[in-house]
């Protein structure tokens, strides 16, 4: 069986996970067994995730959203106690990564998105969050009907999109923010971009795209956020054969 700080070794590096300036730490945050068999992934890394894979007979969890945050008190609380002790009681380490997958060009929740709805990632990047561009332009030069494009977003993610539907009728550019992208709006009225897709909405969205002539697309943080953490465990998976399964526990936002 591969050791698993070597499967970390692998992922820290094949995304850069270190050298990000992120709201909590990338990498292994909860170390279990040293040897791996099977990963299981997934959104959060709530205490249901980290019972199922357990279940599961996983020893390496995966998340997109890890255990610690900056904005958390560093004294545990009971819930967070509760988590730690379903992992180290049953062995299983834990790991995550969070700006990293959302930006990366190829294995990223943003890259991804584009690609699946279509459009062909441009070289310009935008939406900065703490010094580091993790947004994708995506083109297509003979353009989508808007219908169309919320219809393949719809899809994509299994629910239907809040949509603001105050851009041009034919979408030839769209900005892609997983997650609560939603301020970053601002960022893509000013590129002049016809659409701009995220996870969850804020309060001014509806004016902001109204006023600024673009579409909203709100198609949810989690489900937004479900494929390169998916990508992420096939690719360990092959790389280093073994099993890997991923655990989908859907959220309404």
């Amino acid at each position: 069986m591969p050791a698993r700080d070597e499967i970390i070794s692998f992922c820290d590096q094949l995304l850069d996970a270190l050298s990000w300036d992120d709201y909590g730490p990338n990498g292994l945050q909860v170390p279990g067994r040293e040897e791996v068999s099977k990963v299981v992934t997934g959104v959060s890394a709530t205490r249901e995730l980290i019972e199922r894979s357990s279940a599961l007979g996983a020893q390496l969890l995966l998340a997109h959203h890890g255990l610690f945050w900056d904005s958390q008190p560093r004294a545990l609380s009971t819930q967070m106690a509760e988590r730690l002790r379903a992992a180290l009681g049953n062995g299983l380490s834990v790991a995550a990564y969070h700006l990293p997958l959302d930006a990366h060009p190829e294995l990223g929740n943003n890259a991804i998105l584009c690609q699946s709805l279509g459009f062909e990632p441009a070289d310009e990047r935008f939406a900065e969050i703490r010094g580091r561009a993790i947004g994708v332009i995506g083109q297509a030069r003979d353009g989508v009907p808007a219908e169309e494009l919320f219809a393949r977003a719809a899809e994509l993610v299994g629910r239907e999109p809040l949509v603001f539907d105050a851009g041009p009728r034919t979408v030839r550019s769209v900005g892609i923010v997983s997650g609560a992208g939603s301020s970053q709006i601002h960022e893509a009225i000013a590129l002049g971009l016809d659409a701009f897709l995220t996870g969850e909405p804020s309060e001014p969205a509806m004016a902001d795209a109204r006023e600024g002539a673009i579409h909203f697309i709100a198609a949810g943080h989690y489900a937004t956020e479900t494929f390169g953490i998916q990508r992420l465990g096939d690719l360990v998976a092959e790389r280093f054969g073994i099993e890997h399964e991923f655990v989908d526990l859907p959220n309404p936002i």
